[in-house]
């Protein structure tokens, strides 16, 4: 198995950072079926600020949906603000609804551990707190067996020189998070600087690196 190296991002100031930036009810939904009966399967990674892992996943080939929120925590519908606390035990996270006949979920873990540092515990880059831990929450027996493969044959290569932390943690709910987080980048991209210093230079790294599995534009 082929893993890409790490994505470098030079932040240029400590302030911008995803904390510095209307609850509905929690998902629990494992599968969902589309209006020409396709069935998608779902995933839930967190791998720091879900701005940035909600960019990346909306452009890949076989994605059909993917929703920022809160999962892992003990606090039903948590906010921001107390996710950001870290008092709710949450962890920032997306759902990625997909095609498992165009992508499968062991690609999607390798496009995950590709975009952010699964060696930094509560972490990623200027963000930092317990809310920003590298995390996949695995739906069933399957999605866990394949997420600790993809982690142990990773640590095996040697591509970091730390063990890799990733939590692989069996999923019980999902709180979507605030309207104005979703399809953040989208909106947002020439308004935060956030969006300019760190998710511009994530992104456009991984679109050469992924070029052959984008959504056409």
């Amino acid at each position: 198995m082929k893993y890409l190296s790490i994505l470098s991002i030079t932040i240029f100031a400590t302030l911008f950072s995803c904390a510095n930036q209307n609850k509905k009810e929690t998902i629990n939904t494992h599968t969902m079926q589309t209006n020409d009966t396709t069935k998608l399967d779902t995933a839930i990674f967190g791998a720091g600020c879900f701005w940035c892992v909600e960019t990346i996943f909306q452009r890949l080939q076989g994605v059909e949906k993917v929703s920022s929120g809160y999962s892992g925590g003990t606090v039903q519908n948590p906010s921001y603000e107390e996710v950001c606390n870290g008092t709710t035990g949450h962890a920032e996270v997306t759902q990625v609804l997909y095609n498992p006949a165009q992508i499968s979920f062991e690609e999607l873990c390798q496009v995950f551990f590709s975009i952010h540092n699964p060696t930094q515990l509560n972490r990623q880059g200027h963000d930092m707190g317990t809310q920003y831990r590298s995390a996949i929450f695995y739906m069933n027996d399957e999605q866990k067996k394949t997420a600790e493969s993809v982690k142990r044959e990773l640590d095996s290569s040697k591509i970091f020189d730390d063990k890799v932390v990733t939590e692989i943690t069996h999923f019980q709910s999902f709180y979507p998070a605030e309207d104005y987080h979703q399809n953040y980048f989208n909106l947002n991209k020439n308004k935060n600087p956030y969006c300019q210093a760190v998710i511009i230079p994530k992104l456009e790294k991984f679109l050469k690196t992924y070029k052959g599995k984008m959504k056409a534009e």
